[in-house]
């Protein structure tokens, strides 16, 4: 039986490329699912802080915060959110930037990873980019993060521990260190099977090509390994 391919993520629930990032792989893996020789595949989420320096109250909406930050025009901001607002619609999200609230989410990144020891990693990823970039809801704040844990069958009591200790903080600077690492700048970031690198939020096609592309690789290599010399 052949190993599964890993598919490491650095990500930020708070990035809008990573949220259709994730989107267009889960749709390029379910495609390559279909093969009759499926590509088995393993995903696991790493914590990148896009704008570590956000206060958790951050005053004003995501056009304050992106001219303020970027140092861009308002009408310029307005054009790229109404831009990625598009490519979101492609990928079946349906982003609400009016609502959304702009939040340090180093906390958020902390939930992840206790998700993560309780099995709960990728529904947890969903269900945090879901309520920031449609529903409007607060990740900055604990009780907020604590209900969003809860939505997922995660323990609310544990989930609050987990927040208030900060025990997983290491384990998300860990998780950028690797990223420094491996000379990540920008997310999404995937890693494939530790070996080869994919910037940005690609089309589903081009996962489902990679997942085919090394799945073959892999089996290739085994049968190379077994066959009498």
């Amino acid at each position: 039986m052949t190993d599964a391919i890993k598919i490491d993520v650095w990500s930020d629930i708070a990035c809008p490329w990573c949220y259709i990032g994730k989107r267009n792989l889960e749709n390029g893996l379910a495609a390559a699912s279909a093969d009759a020789d499926a590509p088995v595949v393993e995903v696991e989420f790493h914590s990148f802080e896009l704008s570590p320096d956000t206060p958790v109250d951050f005053e004003g909406d995501e056009l304050d915060f992106l001219s303020q930050h970027k140092g861009m025009p308002r009408e310029q901001v307005q054009q790229m959110l109404a831009r990625v607002t598009g490519v979101a619609s492609d990928a079946g999200l349906a982003y609400r930037f009016d609502l959304l609230k702009h939040t340090n989410t180093v906390k958020a990144h902390e939930l992840l990873h206790f998700a993560k020891e309780q099995g709960k990693q990728a529904e947890l990823a969903e269900r945090l980019m879901s309520a920031y970039f449609t529903e409007g809801r607060h990740l900055g704040r604990e009780e907020e993060l604590v209900a969003l844990a809860t939505d997922v069958g995660l323990d609310a009591d544990a989930a609050r521990d987990a927040l208030q200790s900060s025990r997983y903080l290491a384990a998300v600077r860990a998780d950028q260190q690797q990223a420094q690492e491996y000379g990540i700048n920008g997310v999404p970031f995937f890693v494939i099977d530790g070996k080869y690198g994919v910037s940005g939020a690609q089309p589903a096609e081009a996962f489902t090509q990679i997942a085919r592309q090394v799945w073959a690789e892999r089996q290739t290599a085994e049968e190379s390994v077994t066959e009498p010399a």
